[in-house]
């Protein structure tokens, strides 16, 4: 499906669909668990600009293909060996990018979190309208563990909608990650509803939005300017992080417990040779 006639890169990512005005977004690259490369971000960029701009689309559910939700960021595919200015700029830029792409959604949106959710997938769902997942859903947003600052507007938006406690808990050192009910409890989703009954209960809600002429709008009472604010501010700190000794080796340790020997090389590389490349900051 590609009822939005995305460019052919786009729709080897993405499948759309758009039925009475809601606009169904599904991330379809499930062998990879729907993990996000610079490929899948490009396509979720052309996605939402298209809907916008078209007036049929009136609300939009986004969710994934498979087992996952998504893996979210793949790291070891999106950072390459350049002048570490100029990837540090990458960095700054693809990120603030990546969740201006949903912070700038004009339309409702849903997020239809079908599975295990990790990392920027997690965070980014917080900043549509409202999150519905299903009975098998967790979320993880491994920070700390990774020697990384928080992104996605969670230092500011994560409190807002589960108190400060139970926010450190998920970005800070215990990496806690919560099943569907246990995110329901702590008010990170909206509704959880069974595996077989997510898309249909999706549909229902963002029809029911459809008919209510409902707007736009953000959970917890946070405002689009300061979230956008809170992101170009934490995009910075992200890239400093992403450029530290902890990451890189930490990086380098998990792509070769997972047999990814080139980019592991690559984050290993980075890290020894730090010392010399960081005075070119």
């Amino acid at each position: 499906m590609n009822d939005l006639n995305l460019t052919s890169i786009a729709a080897r990512h993405l499948l759309t669909s758009l039925n009475d005005g809601v606009l169904i977004i599904t991330m379809n690259r499930p062998e990879k668990l729907n993990g996000w490369t610079l490929e899948m971000m490009d396509a979720f960029s052309e996605v939402f600009s298209k809907v916008n701009t078209n007036d049929s689309v009136r609300a939009v559910v986004f969710t994934g293909s498979g087992k996952y939700y998504s893996a979210g960021v793949n790291l070891g595919g999106s950072l390459k060996l350049m002048h570490p200015k100029k990837l540090r700029e990458l960095i700054v830029k693809n990120n603030q990018a990546l969740f201006d792409t949903f912070l700038n959604c004009s339309k409702p949106l849903l997020i239809a979190v079908n599975g295990p959710a990790i990392g920027a997938s997690v965070t980014s769902a917080t900043l549509a309208s409202s999150i519905i997942a299903s009975e098998n859903a967790t979320f993880s947003t491994p920070f700390a563990v990774l020697g990384i600052t928080p992104e996605g507007c969670s230092s500011v938006h994560f409190p807002r909608l589960m108190g400060e406690d139970t926010a450190q808990r998920m970005l800070g050192a215990e990496g806690w990650k919560p099943n569907a009910k246990e995110a329901l409890d702590a008010g990170l989703v909206q509704r959880v509803v069974p595996q077989q009954q997510l898309m249909e209960e999706a549909e229902r809600i963002a029809q029911s939005w459809v008919a209510n002429e409902e707007q736009r709008k953000f959970l917890a009472g946070s405002q689009l300017e300061e979230l956008k604010t809170t992101n170009a501010r934490e995009s910075e700190q992200l890239a400093d992080a992403f450029l530290g000794a902890a990451f890189l080796k930490e990086q380098s340790r998990f792509l070769w417990s997972k047999k990814k020997y080139a980019p592991s090389v690559l984050f290993f590389s980075l890290w020894t040779l730090r010392p010399l490349w960081s005075r070119l900051m």
